[in-house]
Order: structure tokens, then sequence, then C-alpha cells
């Protein structure tokens, strides 16, 4: 039998529809404002965190292996069937970005609208879409 810690993983993921209302009108918007520029970070570090803490929690709760890294996190629940491959690649972009964003972040280029900021509302929507179905699923 499992522990999943459902309650955090709910948490996490009831985060995602004001996440993702908030990056559309930032793309809607956008003229690359400094509060822009900052909102834009903030809201890619946001997800970055959701899917690597909600991975974790599925990690621990259904006894995968152990990460090693973020990148890492993905791949085990790619690996375990949690969301389809093609979303993994995605996921696996947007969680590269941690390390520019978190540590390099004096040489990030906050002008532009990152690429990623147009696929994330519907990536994330369908990311918590994929998880809910996976826990119900396991958890039968």
């Amino acid at each position: 039998m499992y522990y999943v810690n459902q309650e955090q993983i709910a948490v996490r993921l009831n985060t995602i529809a004001g996440l993702s209302e908030a990056i559309e009108q930032l793309q809607q918007q956008w003229t690359g404002d400094a509060i822009q520029c900052l909102a834009q970070e903030r809201a890619l570090h946001l997800a970055i965190e959701i899917v690597t803490d909600v991975g974790s929690y599925l990690i621990d709760g259904f006894l995968m292996r152990d990460a090693s890294s973020y990148e890492d996190i993905v791949e085990i629940t790619a690996g375990e069937g949690v969301y389809p491959e093609g979303m993994a690649d995605v996921l696996l972009e947007l969680v590269r970005l941690r390390r520019p964003l978190v540590q390099e972040y004096f040489q990030w280029q906050s002008e532009q609208l990152h690429p990623l900021m147009k696929q994330l509302p519907m990536l994330l929507r369908q990311f918590k879409d994929a998880v809910e179905q996976y826990v119900d699923k396991e958890l039968v």
C-alpha cells in the first residue's frame, strides 16, 4: 500500500489555474517593462517548482527510484507513465531553466517574452489533469 500525500499534491496543483491566468495576461500585455520581466521570471520559477514538487511527492509516495536532479524528477515520472512522453520533453525544457533563473539570474535575458510562456498555460493544465488521473488510477 502506498502513502501518497494527496493533500500536498492538490495544494500545488490548485495553484496552476491562477498561475496560468497570470501567464496569459502577461503574454497579452507584454511590453518588456521591469515589472513584467520580474513577473515572467517568477511565473517560470513557480511553474518549475510546481512540476518538481509534485514529481517529488509522486516519487516518494509511489516508491519510484530516487531522483538525483530536477531533470531526473521529470524523467522518472515520465517513465512511470504519469504524463505523455511529449509532455516530458517540454517539462524538461522548463526545469532546465531553474539554474539560470535562480543561480544565474544576473545573466537572465528578461526583456523578451520567453518562448515557453506561450506553452505554459495549456501545459500546466494538462500536467494537472495527467497527475490527477495517474493518482486516481494508481490508488484504486
